[in-house]
């Protein structure tokens, strides 16, 4: 199956499949936009891992992944998990709850910092998208 690939006006790559009741060229001409440049492209041109869907770059007849846009995804990603681990122990410090232990909870969300600076590290050494997901415990 063929699509139409181009670079939206966000930056960001746009993927047209055709539903088969027009031709792909037929496609091309109603739903890209006027003046904005296109290609045609096998359904092996565009990569089946949507991860890092936001660091899509159009080059020529493929679709590649951008590196250093799939490392600030891949950081965002850790800084939402992170805060999710820090979060019951972030209660208990802020909210000085009765029966809990503070030390405890400092104890915890210092080991989540080390954790997470290790992945840090990870991600900004990567080298394709691949070791970031790997960083990341995604695969």
């Amino acid at each position: 199956m063929t699509r139409i690939i181009y670079t939206n006006n966000e930056g960001g790559v746009s993927v047209i499949t055709s539903t088969g009741e027009l031709s792909i060229e037929e496609v091309a001409a109603k739903d890209v936009p006027e003046g904005l440049p296109y290609e045609i492209v096998e359904d092996n041109a565009i990569p089946n891992d949507r991860t890092f869907r936001g660091a899509w770059i159009a080059n020529g007849t493929a679709v590649e992944v951008d590196l250093e846009q799939a490392k600030e995804i891949g950081h965002t990603m850790r800084r939402a998990a992170r805060a999710e681990e820090f979060a019951p122990h972030d209660d208990i410090i802020a909210k000085q709850i009765p029966g809990n232990d503070a030390a405890a909870a400092e104890v915890a969300r210092q080991a989540i910092r080390d954790k997470y600076a290790a992945i840090q590290d990870n991600i900004d050494a990567a080298d394709s998208p691949e070791e970031i997901k790997i960083a990341l415990a995604l695969d």
